[in-house]
């Protein structure tokens, strides 16, 4: 109940700012907090992630549906909540299918730099409601244009509330709770209030508003916001506006997913739990489905809610249902309160929270460890900041393929040799071995498929034109799990031409399930040399006793 109630004081204004963000009505965010959150308590297997509308969903929400209707329209609202379902039937779907094994198909570095480059673009999308300014565009460039040629439009007094809410959120993160402490409340007390600190920007931005006739003074509030829960109703199911929107749903849905799975599995480690990748599908799709019928729009599992509600002491997914209670309430009680609260406000809000998300420093780190890594970064970032979310991450999924596919087309490689007194084969450029001039010992750190096939061939080829005295090539195959039958042509090509310069192609420690496909064919029958159980059976046996090894 205490991680409940935290909860609920969090996500009032998250989901009031994230539909805002979403460009929809302020209700719809409290409606996507309800029935969400209790259909994945139901079907989730995370016992304290919390989903809710989120900041990167909703600007994707916002870049897709306003591709079709009009921000603001009754069009936009009916096509965001279709969103909502589209999306939750492809989860749905591909839950059933048992397609968890998605959550590792982008790359952490990749799905870093876009979360990055989104909360650049969300923050500075929340600039025009700070300055009282209108503006529009889906990228940088776009924002960056829009804001500048209005700059000379911005409210004095919505910059004043704007900026006032923004400094108080961002010392409230880590100078309210040590006040409060020294006030006397205990720790417990202060962390509590402290999470309260949007809550209370909001009371007081908008005592300030009704009091200082705000809306007289030129300054956007949220104004009516309707009173009572969400009537259940289908959505939309025009085929040619679930068309227009199934792309830009399936990238929500991906992201969704990943990112969910991601805070799911990083909260499940701390208590020794394990959270199922499909079951997490069913889930999100369950609650985006519960999103749609109760007037809502796309949502997923976010870090900052899920940390507050894992920090709180939540130990079920009944927080979650408690904390949708709270939200039901609100929807009931307060939203007459909320007429005038200034949309600054909100804007505020989401600029301090999507702080958290960017993490420019993923750069340096790829740049330091892995070249394939940076590059996969940089061009997720720079897609994202300069063409929009959805090329984004299309440009991330694809980087992350690519890169993928060029490391394996070029496996790692590495002449070996015996280290003396074992039985163990090391690099040769690594490790002093014992090696013999008559055999070459070659281990393939990767599977053999179409793609790395003529690699290997051009490799066996250079190798072989070193060594004059050389009677037998080995490969090590210790890492290879498979073969295909484009890789399989290429090793009968090189035993081939093997042969007929008097050199035997022999196999080792070759694995059952590679053994049981390449026994199907003739490959072992017209093989020139052997296949040895273990790598040092091998070199002992094809080794020539008259002539010294090489130490190397």
């Amino acid at each position: 109940m205490l991680a409940a109630v935290i909860v609920t004081i969090m996500l009032i204004p998250q989901s009031l700012a994230y539909a805002l963000l979403a460009g929809l009505p302020a209700e719809m965010g409290l409606y996507a907090s309800i029935l969400p959150l209790i259909a994945y308590a139901l079907f989730g297997t995370s016992r304290t992630l919390s989903v809710g509308p989120v900041a990167v969903v909703s600007l994707m929400t916002a870049t897709a549906v306003g591709k079709v209707a009009q921000t603001g329209s009754a069009d936009y609202m009916v096509a965001a909540i279709a969103m909502a379902m589209i999306s939750g039937l492809m989860l749905l779907v591909m839950g059933i299918l048992r397609f968890g094994f998605m959550a590792n198909f982008l790359s952490h570095p990749v799905v870093s730099g876009f979360i990055t480059a989104s909360g650049i673009i969300i923050a500075l999308s929340q600039v025009r409601h700070i300055l009282g300014i209108p503006g529009h565009g889906d990228n940088l460039p776009e924002l960056l244009l829009s804001l500048s040629s209005h700059l000379g439009d911005s409210n004095l007094v919505t910059l004043l509330t704007g900026a006032a809410a923004m400094l108080f959120l961002f010392w409230a993160r880590s100078g309210l709770k040590p006040l409060l402490q020294r006030a006397g409340l205990s720790a417990d007390a202060a962390g509590m209030l402290a999470k309260a600190g949007p809550v209370l920007v909001i009371l007081a931005t908008t005592l300030a508003s009704f009091a200082g006739d705000f809306e007289g003074r030129g300054v956007a509030l949220v104004g009516d916001v309707p009173q009572g829960l969400p009537s259940l109703s289908l959505p939309s199911f025009d085929l040619a506006l679930w068309s227009e929107l199934a792309v830009s749903a399936m990238l929500i849905s991906i992201i969704g997913f990943v990112e969910s799975v991601s805070v799911g599995k990083t909260l499940a480690a701390k208590r020794r739990q394990r959270i199922n990748p499909n079951q997490e599908l069913v889930a999100l799709g369950a609650a985006n489905v519960a999103s749609a019928v109760s007037a809502g729009f796309p949502v997923t599992g976010g870090f900052s809610r899920s940390i507050v509600n894992f920090d709180a002491g939540a130990q079920t997914p009944a927080a979650s249902i408690l904390a949708a209670a709270g939200i039901a309430l609100a929807a009931l009680l307060l939203t007459p309160a909320l007429f005038y609260l200034p949309k600054a406000t909100l804007a505020a809000t989401i600029i301090v929270a999507v702080t958290s998300l960017l993490d420019l420093e993923v750069i340096r780190r790829a740049w330091d460890y892995s070249i394939s890594d940076f590059i996969a970064v940089v061009l997720t970032i720079g897609a994202t900041l300069l063409l929009g979310v959805e090329l984004g991450v299309l440009a991330g999924i694809v980087a992350s393929v690519l890169l993928h596919l060029y490391k394996t087309t070029r496996p790692h490689m590495a002449v070996v040799g015996a280290i003396a007194g074992t039985e163990h084969f090391r690099n040769v450029e690594r490790h002093n071995v014992i090696t013999h001039p008559n055999i070459v010992s070659l281990r393939v750190d990767e599977s053999l498929y179409f793609a790395n096939a003529s690699y290997l061939e051009d490799y066996i080829y250079r190798l072989i034109a070193d060594h004059e005295e050389l009677e037998h090539v080995i490969l090590q195959c210790t890492a290879v799990n498979e073969i295909d039958m484009s890789a399989l042509e290429a090793l009968e090509a090189i035993d081939h031409r093997l042969r007929e310069q008097g050199i035997a192609l022999n196999l080792s420690e070759v694995k059952g399930p590679v053994m049981d496909a390449l026994s199907k064919t003739d490959f072992l029958e017209h093989l020139s040399g052997e296949v040895f159980l273990t790598h040092h059976r091998a070199v002992q046996h094809l080794k020539r006793d008259e002539i010294e090894p090489y130490i190397i």
